[in-house]
């Protein structure tokens, strides 16, 4: 249930182990259980190639805008809970997951702490973020001023996947 001081946050979902589309499924299922969340939009899901290890499956990816009444380090304490509770283990850095959530934007803060970046430090360079963030946001201004439809349209394109 959307409330006055409700945040508006945008946050990046993606899988590459097991079932991807179930895995972004059940993350979203868990994701608008949270009763500070309230799910207002979801991206089309898109396929892309590893960032960092290449030795490792295709991920599926997904962007969720949500309007969220709490902290941004409350938010985080959920992520982290649904991704443990669906199995995630951190093996190493941009390797496989079952599930990864990100917060990508949360409302205008900028909060910089050794465990928490918002604006997340990578989403202006990441495809995979930019593409479904500019399908279900057009609008929308990133941190750098840029239109997240001109951002998304200077990088390498990726692949919609077919319901």
């Amino acid at each position: 249930m959307k409330t006055q001081g409700a945040v508006t946050c945008y946050l990046g979902l993606g899988s590459n182990i097991g079932d991807r589309r179930a895995n972004l499924k059940e993350a979203f299922q868990r994701l608008a259980q949270i009763p500070t969340v309230e799910i207002i939009k979801t991206s089309s899901i898109y396929e892309t190639a590893p960032v960092g290890p290449q030795d490792q499956p295709d991920f599926f990816n997904q962007v969720v805008e949500a309007s969220v009444n709490c902290p941004a380090r409350q938010l985080l304490g959920h992520i982290h809970r649904i991704e443990q509770e669906m199995g995630r283990v951190r093996t190493r850095q941009w390797g496989e997951r079952i599930i990864d959530i990100d917060i990508l934007l949360y409302g205008d803060e900028t909060i910089d702490e050794p465990d928490l970046q918002i604006p997340h430090p990578q989403m202006l360079v990441r495809q995979f973020v930019l593409v479904p963030l500019a399908e279900i946001a057009p609008d929308l201004i990133l941190p750098d001023g840029r239109r997240v439809t001109d951002a998304a349209a200077a990088g390498v394109q990726v692949r919609r996947v077919e319901l």
